[in-house]
């Protein structure tokens, strides 16, 4: 095809479309069933899942935009069914970081103008909508959302089912299962719309309000809302994902806006 450049070494498999404009490099991976968009960038040590969608203009595997950087072999692994729309970038990671390797998981939706930093590990079914940055290192647990024009700085981790309303400035860790906006940001509640979407029953949504309503309105700090919750809230899946979540958390979680309740 005019102006598509296929490097021969390049591993393309069954029943891969690669518009008109796209450039794939070497050192390339491609399952099978996906299509590459015109002029999309795939870039040296990508490899990409099965029946994924990139479009028009993406570039996936840039160099990072990292000091540390070093011309190192570094990597950007794809799962499957990852949908990644027009103009988002997609950094490979760095040694520096100790891990080498930006992810994103199976079934995973980055809208336009979406950009990955270097080793950011972003889970499975995750949905960044459009004008997101993720600087370095951060970490997008499964089902998470984050809403559009949103920033999140480096190191920070959105926990599984979380979600993040559009034009927030993340600074803090967002625990599972919460929604957080606002600004500055902080804790507004429970993701319940999202959670009965994907099949929790009311009794683990209650389990979840339990742990949460210790933690943000029992008006302790958050290790020791965290011993009263592990002494007082019975045992459950759900409390244990939250509390070892915030244990784990360096950058501490979204603070509680008062104005509101854990419903």
């Amino acid at each position: 095809m005019e102006n598509t450049f296929v490097h021969p070494n390049a591993k393309i498999g069954k029943n891969v479309i690669i518009s008109p404009g796209a450039i794939i490099a070497e050192h390339v991976e491609i399952g099978d069933g996906t299509w590459i968009g015109p002029y999309a960038a795939i870039n040296d040590y990508v490899k990409i899942g099965t029946n994924c969608k990139i479009y028009n203009g993406a570039i996936v595997g840039a160099i990072p935009q990292d000091l540390k950087f070093k011309e190192e072999v570094s990597y950007v692994e794809i799962g499957n069914n990852v949908v990644i729309r027009e103009y988002c970038t997609v950094s490979r990671g760095t040694m520096a970081s100790g891990k080498n390797i930006t992810k994103i998981g199976d079934n995973s939706f980055l809208m336009a103008y979406v950009h990955v930093a270097h080793d950011c590990n972003i889970g499975k079914n995750v949905i960044l909508v459009s004008y997101t940055g993720l600087a370095g290192e951060t970490d997008v647990d499964d089902w998470a959302i984050i809403g559009g024009s949103s920033a999140v700085h480096q190191f920070t981790r959105i926990g599984p089912h979380a979600m993040l309303s559009g034009g927030s400035y993340l600074g803090k860790d967002v625990p599972p299962f919460a929604m957080v906006g606002k600004r500055p940001v902080s804790f507004c509640g429970i993701n319940v719309v999202g959670l009965k979407r994907r099949g929790f029953s009311n009794d683990q949504i209650e389990r979840i309000r339990d742990v949460y309503r210790v933690l943000y309105q029992s008006g302790l700090n958050v290790t020791d809302a965290c011993k009263k919750a592990e002494a007082e809230v019975p045992e459950s899946e759900e409390k244990r994902l939250i509390l070892d979540f915030v244990a784990a958390s360096k950058r501490g979680i979204v603070p509680f806006d008062n104005k509101n309740s854990v419903e």
